[in-house]
């Protein structure tokens, strides 16, 4: 098992950073709102390229039409923000440990109407800003912006593709480990070293799920001992170069059962028509139904128990959501999963996941893994 050889890819700009800005300020302005509360995560990151700790003290951005982009940050972490790779483009403002973060906010905001604030924002926080600017209304950024980091720049789908080959690699070595009578645990564990041996920098979920426990999409994994004739679903993923990787195959422990290759070659059926509905105009909807409706064709619609997929980027579940009632049309640079699964409580479960992205003309998919139902021993 040879790490997977790649380059480190072309870093983001300023120039990149302040078009997103820029971007986001109009995306905010015909949403209706009066700018944007920014804190640390990852609309921070991909804004500003900042990553700060993770802490009670208050972190901020301030977007909005009437003022250049202004970040309030705790004093001892001002150095870090001013060396981050859009700081020429921020004025900063600190505050001091005993000092009113929120007062220092005061001068940073328009005392009335709304803004749209981070999803990771802290409830003390908000509460602290209400108090003390009482005229100011908030809406979630994912409600009122859904689609801020859905479109995916070259350089962001350099990475995706960096994490989808390196997830590969992981999943053609660990088909080649020995299955039939070790842990759940165990398994997962060896996955992630993989994942880590080609270029995951962070393991986000290593999900083993043998016989019935596949039956739960989301078991993780746990003491059962895997056995000859076992399903098995593997669903993992994490980050390369700060971008999600995530895949999901279904594999037998030896020879596979009737049912199970039954289940299987429907799910692969899904998975294949949706993957091909996938072009620019075509609505999230669209691709849910395409994947659901061969499985409810094949008498397992009440089986598939979630949407058909999801976002990824800097975290690994964002919008767009492939899920009926999204009615979000697809552009080119979207990149999502196409996951269905067929589950049937107290046997096993079956998905297959890939992540796609729409061209101008279509789909590509980057995870280019056999899609059949692998024999592990």
């Amino acid at each position: 098992m040879r790490p997977t050889a790649r380059s480190t890819p072309v870093a983001f700009t300023t120039d990149d950073y302040a078009a997103r800005m820029k971007r986001a300020v109009e995306d905010a302005v015909r949403a209706g709102l009066s700018g944007l509360i920014v804190t640390p995560g990852p609309d921070l990151a991909w804004l500003t390229g900042y990553q700060p700790h993770l802490t009670e003290r208050l972190t901020m951005l301030v977007l909005s039409p009437d003022q250049e982009p202004t970040m309030l940050v705790p004093l001892l972490e001002r150095r870090d923000a001013e060396e981050s790779g859009s700081a020429s483009l921020i004025s900063i403002v600190d505050w001091m440990d005993g000092d009113s973060p929120y007062e220092a906010a005061r001068a940073l905001l328009r005392h009335d109407g709304q803004f749209g604030i981070s999803d990771s924002a802290w409830a003390m926080h908000i509460i602290g800003l209400q108090q003390i600017l009482p005229g100011i209304g908030y809406r979630a950024i994912t409600e009122c912006l859904p689609m801020l980091r859905a479109t995916k720049d070259p350089r962001e789908l350099e990475r995706l593709e960096a994490a989808g080959e390196a997830v590969d690699a992981a999943y053609n070595d660990v088909i080649g480990i020995r299955f039939a009578g070790r842990k759940e645990t165990e398994v997962a564990s060896e996955l992630a070293g993989l994942l880590r041996l080609h270029g995951h920098e962070q393991v986000d979920f290593t999900v083993v799920g043998s016989g019935p426990n596949g039956a739960n999409p989301h078991h993780g994994a746990g003491e059962r001992l895997i056995e000859p004739g076992d399903t098995v679903v593997l669903d993992f993923g994490g980050l390369v170069f700060g971008y999600g990787s995530d895949t999901t195959r279904t594999v037998s422990v030896g020879e596979s059962q009737a049912l199970t290759r039954k289940v299987h070659a429907i799910v692969m059926q899904a998975q294949q028509a949706a993957v091909e509905a996938v072009r620019p105009g075509v609505t999230c909807e669209d691709i849910d139904r395409v994947a659901r409706e061969v499985i409810t064709d094949a008498g397992y619609g009440e089986r598939f128990i979630h949407r058909t997929g999801h976002g990824i980027g800097m975290t690994t579940h964002e919008p767009p959501y492939i899920v009926k009632g999204e009615s979000q049309p697809l552009v080119p640079g979207m990149c999502f999963s196409v996951e269905p699964g067929i589950y049937l409580p107290g046997e096993f479960g079956v998905r297959i996941e890939d992540i796609v992205t729409v061209t101008e003309s279509g789909v590509k998919r980057l995870n280019n893994t056999s899609r059949a139902l692998q024999i592990v021993e």
